[in-house]
Order: structure tokens, then C-alpha cells, then sequence
């Protein structure tokens, strides 16, 4: 199993794409810790896992709030040694065009998607300095490569994402922790549930596989770049969409 015993922190981990990931790197061998703002939701997937004979532990966590951050993190390391893997999945959206978008919406992007990964990154960091070796794989988007009409905020946190990646990889590259980020399409989450069919069928056309991925495919992505198998790849923004860019 491509992670056995690694101790994996994974933010916002109560459904989608979060969730599959737990699921996948339980399956591969990991100690999955589920984070996410539910807590009722992340114990009952690790409980789920523990059920089908993987390792898991659900906390609560608002990435937003650093000194909460700060003790989980900490928890972890005390309960189980190290931190080999931080995923930073957590992540809203609050759309608007920009004539129409509140500072706040906005402001709770931004404190979200970008902000709180920042929080967990630096907060996981120096146990992954100690031991001299980590895995950091952070949720872009498609967005942040191309933006998206009335996303202005999701686009700018999307972005930010992939210059945090460009630069950690530099910054830590030498200490033998490897920072990717993943930049996913069109994914049939809970996200897309209040989007009329006629819009997600245009989605589904942009891709030249005429569908949406799903979160299991991109947890794959999310555990090859985890894993000992991806040791020299460093500082990429891999995009997982069906090939909406052709």
C-alpha cells in the first residue's frame, strides 16, 4: 500500500472530494485525520473507515481560526508522532459577478479557500521540518488557471493557491517536503447540486470525455501526489478536468 502508516491531516473532509480522499488513503495504508467544520459528519466517516478496516480520527476545524489550527495539529503530533501529509481541501464558494459581489462574500472566500490554507500549511510545517521529509498537496482549481465568470473571489483564492505552491516548493524543496497543488475541473459534488441541468450539461461538453469527474478520480490524483511514487515531482499544478483546456 503506496501509504502505509503515513499520518494524513485532510481539510474538509466531511463530504466530496475530502471524503473520497480519506476513504482513498485509509485504503492505501494512511492514519486519515478527517477535518472539517461538522464534526458529527467527520466521525461518522471515520467511523465508517474504521468500520472497513482502515484508521481514521475526525476533528473539528474552522481552517480560519489559527489558534484552533495550531491544537489540532499539535493533537495529532502528540497522538501519533508526525504529520507526513497535509491536504488542504477545505473550500467555499459565494458567487457573484463583480458588479453585484459584497465585500464580505468576498472577504469569506478569500479567509477560506486562501487564508486557512496558509493557516494549516504553516501550521503543519515545522513538525514536517523536524522530520525532514513531507507531503503538501493543496485544492486549486481549473478557475485558477483560466478564471470563471462571477467568481472573481473563488478565481483570486484559486490562483493564490498556485503561487503559494510555487513558492513553498522553492522554500521547503531542500528540506525534503514536496508541495503540489491540484487543479480539478467540472466534479459532481455537492457543490454543483443547486446548478440547473442545462448549465451542467454545458460543463459536461467542455470536457472532451463529455462528463463530470468525480471525487474518487481526483482522490487518486490527491494520492499518487501524496505518495513515495510522486518523490521528484515538486511545485506543479496538475489539472484533473477531462481536458477542458483543449
Amino acid at each position: 500500500m503506496r501509504l502505509q502508516d503515513k499520518v494524513a491531516v485532510i481539510t474538509g473532509a466531511a463530504n466530496g472530494i475530502g471524503l473520497a480522499t480519506a476513504r482513498k488513503f485509509a485504503a492505501e495504508g494512511a492514519l486519515v485525520m478527517l477535518c472539517d467544520l461538522n464534526l458529527d459528519q467527520v466521525q461518522h466517516a471515520a467511523r465508517e473507515i474504521d468500520a472497513t478496516g482502515g484508521r481514521a480520527q475526525g476533528f473539528q476545524l474552522d481552517v480560519t481560526d489559527r489558534p484552533r489550527v495550531d491544537a489540532v495539529m499539535a493533537q495529532v503530533v502528540q497522538q501519533h508522532g508526525r504529520i507526513d501529509i497535509l491536504i488542504n481541501n477545505a473550500g467555499i464558494t459565494k458567487d457573484a459577478r463583480l458588479v453585484k459581489m459584497t465585500e464580505q462574500q468576498f472577504d469569506d472566500v478569500i479567509d477560506v479557500n486562501l487564508k486557512g490554507v496558509f493557516h494549516c500549511t504553516q501550521s503543519a510545517v515545522p513538525y514536517m521540518l523536524n522530520q525532514g521529509k513531507g507531503a503538501i498537496v493543496s485544492a486549486s482549481s481549473v478557475v485558477g488557471l483560466y478564471g470563471n465568470f462571477g467568481q472573481t473571489n473563488y478565481a483570486a483564492t484559486k490562483f493564490g493557491v498556485i503561487g503559494f505552491t510555487k513558492t513553498w516548493a522553492r522554500e521547503l524543496g531542500a528540506k525534503g517536503i514536496r508541495v503540489n497543488a491540484v487543479c480539478p475541473g467540472f466534479i459532481a459534488t455537492q457543490i454543483l447540486s443547486t446548478i440547473p441541468e442545462n448549465v451542467l450539461e454545458t460543463m459536461r461538453e467542455r470536457s472532451w470525455m463529455h462528463r463530470l469527474g468525480t471525487p474518487e478520480e481526483m482522490a487518486n490524483v490527491y494520492a499518487f501526489l501524496a505518495s513515495d511514487e510522486a518523490s521528484y515531482i515538486n511545485g506543479i499544478a496538475l489539472e484533473a478536468s477531462g481536458g477542458i483546456s483543449l
